[in-house]
């Protein structure tokens, strides 16, 4: 799999570009603010949907203009797809495959998968939980696009049921009559008034532990597919002896966050129970604070070096070894899974790694089909690396190939 070619109109700094890709190693040269991140940026969003830069699709239209619109041709198996995205803020993006248009725009995911990895990436070491969550779920879409319609019908299940929280806060929390009635229609009946909401609550309780259920046991299923190519991957990159682990840390009851604990994967059934469970124990306290508190989006990723977390006890050097292991054993399990080679995408990272981890990453990827690789200096990019490929320097969003 690889991108052959890259267009864009009113992307971030470009009015237009242009970019012929091929095989093999890709480096693409400027200063920092100059544009080349913007590339890649491109082409990942492509892939996924989504930034890694940013949350919302705004910054990504050009200053002043009303739409952008990016265009990819990407080669799997000898055969070329197109594919043409156009994002235009405040309106639902639209997508085309082959010129033809899509109904959904998630239907373009698994045309293209990347693996990328930049600066931002020593926050699933050092950051907080979402970040980790995130890494798990995009890796789950990449891995089967399928997934994606199943967190979006959790997140909508999930809002919806943290605003009936909110809204049912003043029936259902304890309180003096008078504060009770205060809140109801004129003639309804306070205790009518509490069963409907409860039967709500229940309703929505069974859909999100339905669709939560799925989640959870995919996470646990990749996650335990992923730690054998983490645990080489690190070895590989830190040279070191320290072995790293990867477990989940589920907001649920105690028998199944110890199976999860010794790396077991519960039955669906077994999830789904647990989590209704998990919601009817947690009744009170979720009506007070007007938010869901348990379930998938509150679980963690817990990684450590040896015996000790890697949060806040990793060094700088063996934090960013675990950040890229993560992201090259991701790439290792699509690889497998697929049968094929994702896109790999180094942006700005060399810079980051002294030396002995430049050459060991380099050494790394030399097999991959596409490699892609931003720097603001090309000293920092291993020799190995530049003298196989093509070389791009962007200045002020123009591209221009030097090699």
């Amino acid at each position: 799999m690889h991108v052959r070619h890259l267009s864009l109109v009113d992307f971030r700094s470009y009015a237009v570009a242009e970019l012929p890709l091929a095989p093999g190693v890709t480096t693409i040269m400027g200063l920092n603010g100059q544009g080349k991140t913007n590339l890649v940026e491109a082409i990942g969003y492509v892939a996924t949907l989504g930034s890694h830069r940013v949350a919302t699709d705004q910054p990504m239209v050009r200053f002043g203009a009303a739409q952008t619109v990016i265009r990819a041709a990407i080669v799997r198996h000898d055969r070329e797809t197109l594919v043409e995205l156009e994002l235009t803020p405040g309106r639902a993006n639209r997508a085309r495959l082959n010129r033809a248009p899509l109904t959904r725009t998630r239907d373009v995911l698994g045309t293209l998968r990347t693996v990328l990895f930049a600066p931002e990436d020593l926050a699933l070491v050092k950051g907080d939980p979402a970040g980790r969550r995130a890494f798990l779920d995009e890796l789950l879409v990449a891995r089967q696009p399928r997934w994606a319609g199943v967190r979006a019908d959790y997140e909508r299940i999930l809002k919806q049921r943290n605003a009936l929280l909110k809204s049912a806060a003043p029936v259902l929390r304890k309180g003096s009559s008078r504060r009770r009635s205060a809140s109801l229609a004129p003639g309804e009946n306070p205790d009518t008034a509490t069963e409907s909401t409860l039967h709500t609550l229940d309703i929505w309780n069974t859909h999100l532990a339905e669709v939560g259920a799925q989640l959870l046991y995919a996470r646990l299923r990749l996650l335990r597919d992923l730690t054998p190519f983490l645990a080489a991957a690190y070895a590989t990159v830190s040279a070191g002896v320290t072995p790293v682990s990867a477990s989940y840390r589920a907001s649920l009851g105690e028998s199944v966050t110890a199976a999860i604990g010794a790396g077991e994967v519960p039955d669906l059934e077994d999830l789904r129970a647990e989590l209704l469970a998990a919601f009817e124990a947690n009744r009170a306290a979720e009506v007070e604070r007007g938010v869901t508190l348990v379930g998938p989006h509150r679980d963690d990723v817990h990684l450590a070096l040896g015996p000790m977390p890697a949060k806040g006890y990793a060094s700088h050097g063996e934090s960013w070894s675990l950040a890229l292991g993560l992201k090259l054993a991701a790439y290792q399990l699509l690889r497998r899974d697929l049968g094929e080679d994702p896109v790999l995408v180094l942006d700005d990272v060399f810079a980051e790694l002294d030396t002995q981890r430049r050459e060991r990453l380099a050494e790394l990827v030399a097999d991959c089909e596409q490699v892609l690789v931003t720097a603001a200096v090309g000293a920092d990019v291993p020799e190995r690396l530049r003298s196989t490929g093509r070389t791009y320097a962007v200045t002020l969003g123009e591209v221009t190939r030097v090699d």
